[in-house]
């Protein structure tokens, strides 16, 4: 029988504070058990194990990561929508480091298809980029151009990786104005001979 009051969400709820404290690959049903009082056993009338826990993770932080982005890129477009796409992004990335490892990980198409806040996010992150004219493929080409800059960044932040006097914030608005240029300025994928 599970435990009163243990539920889905507050194990969720729970393994997102854990991994923001200990590291999202040291998350365990184990130290989840210990954080309600419970044996192991008892987590498992609401998770099926630890690659559901983590999947229901990377869901729940991709839902809050949106929802900051989207709250900080509403009503604006253009390359202040970028800057604060961005700013919202790293300041998720370094407030919440497990949350955000957990939106890394590759999950199952058939999850995010039915994921409203991965949908949510496409649709976000979509509608900013077409602000710049682009269309597919160089939509999906871009995105993967942000989500690789914003990650590269936010990894080697966190890890302490830039080392030289200059500001850090200093060089982050640098790259977002480049990344603006290169949007700005996107090399086409070229339209089908006779396409018009």
């Amino acid at each position: 029988m599970p435990r009163a009051g243990l539920t889905a969400d507050r194990i969720v709820s729970a393994a997102a504070e854990l991994a923001d404290e200990a590291g999202f690959d040291h998350l365990s049903m184990s130290a989840l058990a210990r954080h309600f009082g419970v044996k192991d056993a008892s987590l498992y009338s609401h998770v099926r194990g630890l690659a559901d826990l983590r999947t229901r993770l990377a869901l729940h932080a991709g839902g809050e990561l949106i929802d900051r982005i989207a709250a900080a890129v509403a009503g604006r477009t253009g390359k202040d929508a970028l800057a604060a796409f961005a700013g919202a992004y790293r300041a998720y990335a370094l407030r919440h480091p497990g949350r955000y490892a957990a939106t890394q990980i590759r999950i199952d198409q058939s999850l995010i298809a039915g994921s409203p806040a991965l949908r949510r996010t496409a649709d976000v992150t979509y509608g900013m980029l077409r602000a710049y004219g682009l269309d597919e493929p160089d939509l999906t080409d871009a995105v993967r151009l942000l989500r690789s800059t914003f990650h590269g960044y936010c990894a080697l932040e966190s890890a302490g990786g830039f080392g030289a006097a200059r500001d850090v914030q200093a060089s982050w608005d640098k790259t977002v104005e480049a990344l603006h240029l290169a949007l700005t300025h996107w090399p086409r994928e070229a339209k089908e001979a006779g396409a018009r």
